[in-house]
């Protein structure tokens, strides 16, 4: 290569809670055509702490990791690796209905099946199936669905489970035989997945966003949690959730993984955020990005940007001694 010739750039390389057949995978492949990047490299991790450390090392450019499921709720483990460490950004979100086979080796009946093993949030969907269907089976925690159906997979060593409840694509492709379907106990599950990324300045406002932060509690006192929802709702913003995690440096001592609708551009949003920074002991923002589902935010009357702008337009008159528009 010539002195002065620009190297070819590398290829982004995403990562994702693997192995492959994961809904992680499965949400990460939507992201990336939506993005125009199906051809992107993918490297699945271990864990969802194995794919951030590697984003915030720069070994990946992005990872996707589950950050709520409709019947469990926020994901301790994405939660509390957002938390702590050096920043990230959620910059892409994707959602995924969640259905699961019970996979196992060929040849293995119902009946044989005397322990279970899937992910934790995935066992938590299927304990009244399992209860009903498999009620004397034990359950063993996998890192994710599609490793407990690899650990079943032709060759693979001995797991100690008989069976993997995983997605039909990884029992398809780890070569197991499908003992049932649409095993779970709530029909339309969903788990929203979210690609984070090193910190950069947010995508422009589409009219359908929203925003996540999460807000560390000053000292503890009464009412405390009203102050930190009256940010939002004096200024019309409306949350999509709200879920406190414990900080782990000591006992009663949390913080509050929240998302809300709109932008960080949008003044009310903006304005909530202020009022939040400056009574918490830490706010960290963990980015502003289009909704998966494309839902418009709904904007309350006198919280628009036009409201905004004519109540500073007010009092900066006021207070250079003007008389103040109507």
């Amino acid at each position: 290569m010539s002195p002065g010739t620009d190297a070819p750039a590398r290829p982004r390389r995403y990562g994702y809670l693997g192995p492959e057949g994961t809904f992680t995978d499965a949400a990460l492949g939507d992201v990336l055509v939506r993005r125009g990047e199906d051809d992107a490299e993918r490297v699945p991790a271990a864990s969802v702490d194995a794919a951030l450390a590697a984003v915030r090392a720069g070994d990946l450019d992005a990872a996707m990791v589950p950050m709520e499921n409709s019947v469990e709720g926020g994901v301790a483990a994405t939660l509390d690796g957002l938390a702590g460490g050096d920043p990230l950004v959620v910059v892409a979100e994707a959602l995924v209905p969640v259905t699961f086979v019970l996979g196992a080796r060929p040849g293995t009946r119902l009946e044989d099946v005397a322990v279970v093993s899937t992910h934790t949030h995935a066992h938590a969907q299927c304990r009244g199936w399992l209860a009903e269907h498999l009620p004397r089976a034990q359950y063993v925690p996998s890192s994710s669905t599609a490793a407990a159906a690899a650990g079943l997979a032709p060759g693979a060593a001995a797991t100690g489970y008989d069976a993997a409840l995983c997605a039909g694509v990884a029992a398809e492709r780890y070569g197991l035989e499908v003992l049932a379907r649409d095993v779970g106990d709530t029909a339309g599950a969903v788990t929203r997945f979210v690609l984070v990324g090193r910190p950069t300045a947010p995508p422009p406002p589409t009219g359908a966003d929203r925003t996540t932060v999460i807000a560390f509690q000053p000292q503890d006192h009464p009412g405390m949690l009203l102050e930190l929802l009256e940010q939002f709702a004096s200024r019309g913003v409306n949350l999509t959730r709200i879920e406190s995690r414990p900080t782990g440096d000591a006992l009663g001592r949390y913080c509050f993984a929240i998302d809300a609708e709109g932008h960080v551009q949008d003044a009310r949003v903006a304005e909530a955020l202020l009022g939040l920074h400056r009574f918490c002991a830490q706010v960290r923002f963990l980015g502003s990005y289009p909704r998966a589902d494309g839902r418009p935010v709904t904007v309350r009357p006198g919280t628009d940007e036009a409201a905004f702008g004519d109540a500073r337009a007010w009092l900066d008159a006021v207070r250079e001694g003007r008389r103040p528009p109507a």
